[in-house]
């Protein structure tokens, strides 16, 4: 006997009826949508909590692997990252990133910092840098906007952070150039703007 006979023969002997199938059937559907839809906020959620409370040691790795090596550069970039996705209340990868890198910067280094924390890639389309530099005084500008709200904040990085940054990488390890950076005052190596 085929499975369908087997299944009339139980919901007769039940006296079930269709609707009573398809309603179970729906209700089944949608409890399991739900605890999908919860399960899917909950790994969000966690996913989020876990960029934000990544070890020092774990922020250093992921630079090293995704750069080729953990200067301070990467560490302000991993602030700057940190601090945009705070102030925004945003998710990964839902951040858009322009850096400007200025005339005086060896290297775009900052963005690489950026986009690790914040995981907006250029193969995202959420991460460019920009072929103009940034204006004269500066070593760097970020402009990171959230794609759901239009909200946007700007980064400048001084001129003048480049010495301490230099000097970081120059006499300390990288575990200790991330911690430099991590304590230093907000104002010695940037400036945030909000635009709408």
């Amino acid at each position: 006997m085929h499975i369908l006979g087997w299944v009339a023969i139980l919901c007769g002997m039940l006296s079930f009826d269709g609707s009573q199938i398809a309603t179970a059937a729906n209700g089944i559907l949608r409890d399991f949508t739900q605890d999908e839809s919860a399960l899917l906020n909950h790994q969000q959620l966690t996913f989020q909590q876990n960029r934000s409370t990544e070890t020092p040691d774990q922020w250093v790795e992921l630079g090293r692997r995704v750069h080729g090596g953990f200067g301070s550069y990467i560490a302000l970039g991993i602030r700057i990252g940190l601090d945009a996705m705070q102030r925004l209340n945003a998710m990964p990868r839902t951040l858009e990133v322009t850096y400007y890198s200025g005339a005086i910067a060896p290297c775009p280094c900052v963005a690489d910092g950026i986009m690790i924390a914040t995981i907006s890639t250029p193969g995202q389309n959420l991460l460019r840098v920009a072929t103009t530099t940034s204006p004269e005084g500066t070593f760097g500008i970020a402009e990171i906007r959230d794609r759901k709200t239009g909200k946007m904040l700007r980064y400048t990085i001084p001129a003048t952070a480049r010495t301490q940054l230099d000097d970081w990488n120059r006499s300390t390890t990288e575990r200790q150039r991330y911690d430099a950076v991590m304590n230093a005052s907000e104002e010695s190596l940037f400036s945030v703007e909000v635009i709408f």
